[in-house]
């Protein structure tokens, strides 16, 4: 199981557009990938222009898929929205163990 945690900063004239295309991808990933088993999106507490994006997925396979889906690209041309480039946090699972993440296929 792999998770990734990813922040960004919008620009926050540009804030509809950026979650319009993210909302794309965090529900098309969840509703059509087998092997993403979560795309959570949250915005922090204190800053309205930084939001992190929380992902599970099977395995590296399952992520490169998400790289190739539809709803990825809708997100990846919205890429302007970002006031910096994003930062990007690997993790794999303690608990649960990956047995404990429900994954279809």
């Amino acid at each position: 199981m792999l998770a990734v945690w990813v922040t960004v900063k919008i620009k926050p004239e540009l804030r509809q557009e950026f979650l319009d295309a993210i909302e794309v991808d965090a529900i098309g990933s969840e509703r059509d990938e087998p092997s993403c088993a979560r795309f959570n999106v949250l915005q922090d507490a204190e800053d309205e222009n930084t939001y992190y994006f929380y992902e599970v997925y099977k395995d590296e396979a399952a992520r490169l898929e998400h790289r190739a889906a539809p709803h990825y690209a809708v997100w990846k041309a919205a890429a302007h929205t970002l006031a910096e480039p994003a930062t990007r946090i690997e993790t794999r699972s303690v608990f649960p163990t990956d047995p404990g993440y429900w994954f279809p296929k």
